[in-house]
């Protein structure tokens, strides 16, 4: 998952040249869905996931509709190395959360200072070369950070009993229906080649492929700790970034990912260790999460 979900921001930033951002979140869920649906009529793992479609509506929001229309937006306008350092700040935005539900945990110090630490980070980030940041473009993208780290909470509530190839079929096939408008206005047929491999790649690779590994990830290890793939994932796309595209490496980037990347370890350090006890004693992974959000649902 590190890998998959580190290759998006480069092939976005490809696509955005030559279609519009909705345009692209139609393109990409059409073929993904196109791909993944059939097989989940054929298995009968649909109408199970239709049953429940105010939360299949919430989690194809959150995780999807929301987030992708904005990530292609700010892509735009910064370098995609940036939007996938920005969007590094997934797991503090889920540490955050604990904060402000009934459920929550006492943080430790430790914890506490993970988060101002891993939030110093973004402010480094972008205040360091705040002279050649579109600011739209960061707000946008903390909002799909934010969206991360929710969809995961969505899907272990209310739709973890379900089939993962049901669920995400569905929520793709109900994006894709969402933003067909946008599809059919803006149908990339001059595009390069460049273009439509980076759609293709994007819809097959880090869509259909992708959700449907990162979804026994979340059963297997939880919610929050699912998000740490996030640690990795933007030196991903700097690397992928600088080679391919001829980004730089700029000083925001140099004295802010360290910190982010040692605030998300400290910050979430606590909760994975005791999803790892839980494991542990004979729970399955990820039990512990359900039990605190019992009653309400915890963004943790």
């Amino acid at each position: 998952m590190c890998l998959i979900w580190g290759l998006p921001y480069l092939f976005i930033r490809i696509a955005v040249e030559h279609v519009s951002p909705a345009g692209l979140v139609f393109w990409r869920t059409a073929i993904a869905s196109l791909v993944l649906l059939p097989v989940a009529l054929v298995r009968h793992e649909v109408a199970p996931v239709l049953a429940r479609w105010r939360p299949l509506a919430l989690f194809a929001a959150i995780e999807i509709m929301v987030p992708w229309v904005l990530l292609n937006h700010a892509e735009q306008r910064i370098s995609s190395s940036l939007a996938g350092l920005l969007v590094a700040a997934v797991p503090l935005f889920g540490a955050l959360a604990f904060l402000v539900t009934a459920h929550a945990e006492r943080f430790t110090p430790q914890q506490a200072g993970g988060l101002v630490l891993g939030f110093a980070g973004v402010a480094c980030l972008v205040g360091l070369d705040l002279d050649h940041i579109d600011m739209l473009a960061v707000a946008e993208l903390m909002v799909v950070a934010v969206c991360y780290a929710v969809g995961p909470i969505i899907l272990t509530r209310w739709l973890a009993d379900l089939s993962g190839l049901g669920v995400m079929s569905c929520a793709l096939t109900l994006t894709a229906l969402v933003y067909l408008p946008f599809g059919v206005l803006d149908v990339p047929t001059e595009a390069p080649a460049e273009a439509w491999l980076s759609i293709v790649v994007l819809a097959l690779v880090c869509t259909a492929l992708a959700f449907m590994v990162f979804l026994h990830l979340v059963r297997e290890a939880g919610p929050t700790r699912s998000t740490i793939i996030t640690y990795v994932n933007p030196a991903v796309a700097i690397a992928l970034g600088v080679l391919f595209l001829d980004e730089a490496i700029t000083t925001g980037m140099v004295v802010g990912f360290p910190l982010i990347l040692v605030g998300c370890v400290v910050a979430a350090g606590g909760r994975a260790a005791h999803a790892d006890a839980t494991t542990a004693a004979g729970a399955e992974p990820g039990t512990d999460i359900v039990i605190e959000v019992e009653g309400e649902p915890d963004p943790v």
